[in-house]
């Protein structure tokens, strides 16, 4: 079975699958084609219309097909809502999401960040690759509860009085408002003023953070996803070029110690984009982050829809210091852990270094997240060719962890990896960090005795 982290994918089995949500939550289900929006009111699953071609809902359980979705259907997207309407995720328990196969097997189970505000939860999405189907964890806090996300999936919402529980659902195709040629969006095409940042920093200076300076490459990676969100009509991670918002940012050579990103539709000036992200937590903890140096912000006008897609990135540049910086915070709170249940602190070790460096640097690069190499080697293999001696060799990888502080901790929240970092036997550690892929962040200690 698969711990997934924000961020993390599996391949699925052939077959039926059950994912369920325990606990006091509404479970509903968008299908979407490549277009990224609905193509009628049988594509929304949710308590008052539990069935669709594939897709069936059963109380807090789930169950996809992905063979018999219906054709077109490349996308369903998991979400979460209260089942009490009114109720902020974050004072709820945590929504974990556990997935099996037709026998019953266990396939992945994913625990998102647990939400603050929001009132809905993009928990995961199911999606086509080629001719198989995977499994992507999302665990995306939405403001606007299930009514907005419908629109947003192209829904008309007929809502009763209790807002998180639309009444009645109709699939339209928004009109079109913008006169721009066909099957391309208006990148950039609402006037900015000289300083599209001047409302971030204004905001930062507020709450007493340092301004955040633009970056060039940033903005070019912000410009084309906003482009590509645009020409998908939807907000999205991934481009239908295939390329993730955070394979466009080291695409233009801008390395990273740390990152963030907003995805926004919606907001028509830099001001009202500011607004927009300071009302919900999540997104104002972004926004004013202290740890953020850089930015890029850009915006495109969809085709279609005439809605404006925002994508702003937000980034601390990678130096050699904030390298060496990251990876000894890790064996710090690494040892803090280990002193706290009575062991010894392990050794920093050269070779185990330079081969969890360069594992986390060739997951990131060749955009996957495994323990095994794509040429199948494993950690005592990597560990082996960079020269290390040791008999015993154990390995913890992440993804999608923002800080040394929260790979620490995630680690520590799963067995097998806690295991490792307070197993007795091992004496020495090397740790790795790259940025990039479709997680942002790559992860790797290796453990050797």
């Amino acid at each position: 079975m698969s711990e997934l982290v924000p961020g993390g994918n599996v391949p699925l089995p052939d077959g039926a699958l059950t994912l369920r949500v325990a606990g006091p939550f509404d479970v509903s289900a968008l299908i979407t084609d490549e277009s990224g929006k609905v193509g009628g009111d049988a594509d929304f699953v949710f308590y008052n219309q539990p069935d669709a071609p594939g897709v069936r809902l059963r109380g807090d359980t789930l169950t996809v097909e992905p063979g018999l979705l219906r054709s077109g259907a490349v996308r369903v997207t998991l979400t979460v809502t209260a089942a009490e309407p009114g109720t902020p995720l974050g004072t709820l328990p945590a929504a974990t999401l556990h997935v099996t196969d037709r026998l019953g097997h266990p396939v992945a189970r994913f625990a998102p960040p647990r939400p603050q505000a929001e009132s809905l939860l993009l928990l995961a999405e199911i999606y086509r690759r080629g001719t198989g189907w995977k499994l992507r964890a999302v665990g995306q806090g939405y403001a606007d509860g299930l009514a907005g996300l419908a629109r947003d999936y192209g829904v008309d919402v007929v809502e009763d009085r209790q807002p998180q529980r639309p009444a009645g659902f109709r699939a339209t195709i928004p009109p079109q408002r913008t006169a721009t040629a066909p099957g391309r969006p208006a990148a950039a095409a609402l006037p900015d003023p000289d300083d599209p940042l001047g409302p971030v920093n204004s905001a930062r200076a507020r709450a007493g953070r340092p301004p955040v300076a633009p970056d060039p490459r940033l903005v070019t990676a912000a410009r084309a996803h906003a482009t590509a969100m645009a020409e998908a009509g939807r907000l999205t991670t991934e481009g239908r070029d295939g390329v993730f918002v955070h394979q466009r940012i080291t695409g233009t050579g801008f390395a990273y110690v740390t990152v963030g990103e907003h995805l926004v539709s919606g907001p028509r000036t830099p001001a009202e984009f500011v607004d927009y992200c300071l009302a919900t937590e999540d997104a104002r903890r972004t926004l004013l982050d202290a740890a953020f140096t850089h930015a890029g912000l850009a915006h495109a006008r969809g085709p279609r829809d005439g809605d404006t897609y925002w994508t702003a990135l937000w980034a601390r540049p990678l130096t050699e210091a904030e390298l060496s910086r990251t990876r000894a915070e890790v064996v710090e709170l690494t040892n803090r852990e280990r002193a706290r249940a009575g062991l010894r602190p392990l050794a920093e070790d050269p070779q185990l270094a330079y081969a969890a460096q360069a594992y986390s640097t060739d997951m990131a690069t060749r955009d996957f997240y495994s323990h095994t190499s794509p040429e199948g080697s494993q950690p005592w293999d990597r560990a082996a060719a960079a020269g290390s001696r040791r008999r015993t060799i154990g390995e913890n990888i992440a993804c999608g962890q923002r800080s040394a502080a929260e790979v620490v901790d995630g680690w520590m929240n799963s067995p097998g990896h806690r295991a490792n970092i307070l197993k007795p036997e091992f004496t020495h550690i090397g740790t790795g960090f790259a940025g990039g892929g479709r997680a942002a962040t790559y992860w790797t200690q290796l453990f050797g005795a």
